[in-house]
């Protein structure tokens, strides 16, 4: 095969440092605008660019040349910078160390979308710990509660 062709569509899940602080509410469309400029920059296909004040899901296509850990590195590190700069209120945020990445067939991609798209009514009845939970559980990820949600 004289081509190298991938389409590997991934929800990646991550949260704010538990210590530090959150986004704003309404920084969050351009937060995730940018996130969203970021997996373009880097080869990817962002589809949703989502989430609440404590954390994001992203919905992409993973760039071919790119491991999914340095993908979700690069969002991070570029993400959390450019919020350090354009605003002192961000001067101290972090994002958390870990991050939950699950795959996305295209028969649920819709599903998906609209999943992150719905976030914060999502969120009002349910907390990120239980979704969270809920997501490693539906795709029967071991994990030790001690550190799956501490920073």
């Amino acid at each position: 095969m004289a081509h190298t062709l991938v389409k590997l569509n991934v929800h990646i899940v991550f949260h704010v440092k538990s210590r530090g602080i959150g986004m704003r509410k309404e920084d969050l469309p351009q937060i995730f605008a940018y996130i969203g400029g970021i997996i373009r920059s880097i080869g990817g296909a962002p589809i949703e660019v989502g989430g609440v004040t404590n954390h994001v899901h992203i919905l992409s296509s993973l760039p071919k040349t790119m491991s999914l850990a340095d993908f979700v590195r690069v969002v991070k590190a570029k993400s959390s910078k450019w919020m350090k700069a354009i605003d002192p209120y961000y001067e101290s945020f972090m994002w958390q160390v870990g991050y939950g990445a699950f795959s996305v067939s295209p028969s649920i991609l819709e599903n998906t979308i609209r999943y992150i798209r719905n976030q914060e009514a999502h969120h009002r009845k349910q907390s990120f710990e239980k979704e969270y939970k809920t997501f490693l559980n539906a795709y029967n990820v071991q994990y030790d509660e001690q550190y799956a949600f501490g920073d």
